[in-house]
């Protein structure tokens, strides 16, 4: 986390995506030469709950790990999250926990195969 804050890309500034007041809170949670033991919500807004806040801070500029807040970077993902947010969900019907519901329920059918019949991929894009 700390290199999003001070040192983004080995240019000792922070990571530009990050919106300047999220900025500021994240360095005051973690300063620089912190510990790094200091757990931060991943949901700022809403962390107890299940619902579409995630979503909405991704869109403010206010995801806390580079690879939540890249989803706003690239422009398949940034109507994911548009949709999600709230942004257009009203004319397209999208609704985070319908869709999330039925990811599960499709995923639950995944057989995992183990032991001799499986193996780990080095590569995730494909077979060993």
């Amino acid at each position: 986390m700390s290199y999003r804050l001070y040192n983004f890309t080995a240019t000792g500034n922070a990571d530009p995506t990050i919106s300047q007041s999220f900025l500021a809170q994240l360095q005051t949670l973690c300063p620089r030469n912190g510990n790094g033991l200091k757990k931060i919500p991943l949901d700022r807004d809403s962390h107890g709950n299940f619902d579409t806040s995630f979503f909405k801070n991704v869109k403010a500029g206010n995801g806390v790990l580079e690879s939540d807040q890249r989803l706003w970077d690239d422009a398949n993902t940034r109507r994911i999250v548009e949709n999600y947010a709230g942004t257009i969900r009203g004319l397209f019907g999208f609704r985070f926990d319908f869709e999330f519901s039925k990811a599960m329920i499709k995923m639950s059918g995944v057989e995992v195969k183990t032991g001799k019949d499986g193996e780990i991929r080095k590569v995730c894009s494909r077979v060993n």
